[in-house]
């Protein structure tokens, strides 16, 4: 077999692991996959999948703990005999329970997680049932197809007097997410375009290249972001970016490179850069990093960003500005598309903006944030010099190093043993790193008090004392 066709939520609850078991039982029981057919190896799935060989590697052996699969030495995995699998009960909602007998997952320190106690309902109630009256009788027909202006004229503003992105509300598109904008923007770039990715980086962008066949080249990021010497070098025509808060790792893009990444896209009419600016409300020290956008005198700057980080991951709205060489390309292109937002969810966001209640919001997290953050870095001060982290200046979440023999899938693997999910770099990049394992730990989503608690049991866990 080539490859399986597996589909991954890594914004879903169930760790991926789970979802990679669940969807092979199935496809073995409704007998999509032939007894004795031979399974891709983890390295392959792994990279097919973009996410690790130990993630792999726990839902292969779950599988075959099973008896859906067996392990041929020096082989592979294979289908099971049908006869070995009479005692296979119908598909339906399975815990798995793995062969080292796993703890039910108590601490998870996800990077996309936000806190949800501190979510102003009240004031979101008032503006829904503002929104959900007959007066908004209108609201129930299509609207603008990129976006009402009301949403799009408030996230003007917010982005001119917050980010200095210099644009009009005819410049923003208006969509359900950045995966609904993605392939859009690179059906508008044309099929000749060839992206430049950050390695390591968003691993969801990574499949929305793969899945709409377009060629993505890894360009590796250090101390002061994406190499823009490398990108220079690669037949890149377009830069995916993340500036002003690297993902993964929490880098900035420094002045210099800035300053090379924007000459880069102005010297070919072709090239174009997409700023990726997901979390940059969040900043904890000096002032907010200006967006490439606002320092573009060319018009080759694509900005993009969502309100998931800000205000909720549910209510999938993102936006983009398209410069004016491309604003009517586009609108020739989507003329017959419809906004993918609900017109009510749309006014509710622009009310609640035009208020000053989400400026307000954005003030009192940047207080809760920094609070978690500093106990989470208090807490891991303790383990120096075994533990190093950096990224603290922003965002929703440090990147730890871990100074030890062991590996990133060991420390991985143990600390999921004790109830702990943690998530290796190795998860984002193209090309694995071997040398130093190294953590994604997400704070946002931690209760204050169970911080210092779940630094401990993850040390515990890792023997680091």
């Amino acid at each position: 077999m080539e490859m399986l066709l597996i589909e991954l939520n890594k914004e879903s609850e169930i760790p991926l692991y789970e979802q990679i078991y669940q969807q092979i039982r199935n496809d073995i029981t409704d007998g999509k996959l032939a007894v004795g057919e031979k399974l891709p190896s983890k390295r392959k799935l792994g990279d097919f999948l973009d996410i690790s060989q130990t993630t792999i590697e726990l839902a292969y052996g779950q599988l075959a703990a099973e008896g859906f699969i067996t392990s041929k030495p020096r082989k592979g995995y294979f289908v099971q005999e049908i006869g070995e699998l009479a005692y296979v009960q119908p598909t339906g909602t399975t815990t798995i329970i793995s062969q080292e007998k796993k703890k039910e997952l108590e601490i998870d320190f996800s990077p996309g997680k936000i806190d949800t106690e501190s979510f102003p309902f009240k004031q979101w109630r008032k503006y829904a049932k503002d929104v959900i009256d007959e007066s908004s009788k209108h609201l129930l027909l299509l609207g603008h197809p990129h976006g009402d202006f009301e949403l799009r004229q408030e996230i003007a503003k917010y982005l001119y007097h917050s980010r200095g992105v210099d644009c009009s509300a005819d410049q923003i598109i208006v969509g359900s997410g950045t995966e609904q904008l993605m392939p859009l923007l690179i059906r508008l770039l044309g099929p000749q375009a060839v992206y430049a990715i950050e390695d390591p980086g968003y691993p969801l962008t990574h499949h929305v290249f793969y899945h709409n066949n377009r060629e993505a080249l890894p360009i590796v990021v250090d101390e002061e972001g994406m190499d823009i010497h490398a990108l220079t070098q690669s037949e890149a025509t377009v830069a995916y970016v993340t500036p002003s808060h690297q993902f993964p790792t929490g880098t900035v893009l420094s002045a210099a490179r800035r300053t090379a990444l924007l000459n880069w896209a102005a010297s070919n009419a072709g090239n174009f850069i997409i700023e990726d600016d997901y979390d940059s409300e969040f900043r904890y020290t000096g002032r907010p990093i200006p967006s490439l956008q606002g320092m573009d005198k060319a018009g080759n700057v694509i900005y993009l960003s969502t309100f998931s980080k800000s205000l909720m991951p549910s209510l999938r709205i993102a936006y983009m500005v398209l410069p004016s060489v491309l604003l009517e390309k586009y609108e020739k292109a989507f003329i017959h598309y419809s906004s993918t937002v609900p017109r009510l969810d749309q006014h509710t966001l622009a009310r609640f903006m035009e208020d000053g209640h989400f400026a307000r919001h954005l003030n009192r997290m940047r207080k809760v944030y920094r609070r978690k953050l500093q106990l989470l870095t208090d807490s891991l001060q303790a383990y120096a010099p075994k533990i190093s982290y950096s990224g603290d200046e922003a965002g929703m979440h440090i990147l730890i190093s871990v100074h030890t023999d062991d590996d990133e899938d060991t420390l991985t693997e143990r600390a999921l043993n004790k109830g702990i999910r943690v998530y290796g770099l190795n998860e984002y990049r193209k090309v694995a790193n071997k040398q130093q394992p190294s953590f994604l730990i997400g704070f946002g989503g931690l209760e204050d008090a169970h911080i210092p608690d779940a630094v401990r049991l993850l040390m515990e866990a890792w023997t680091i004392e």
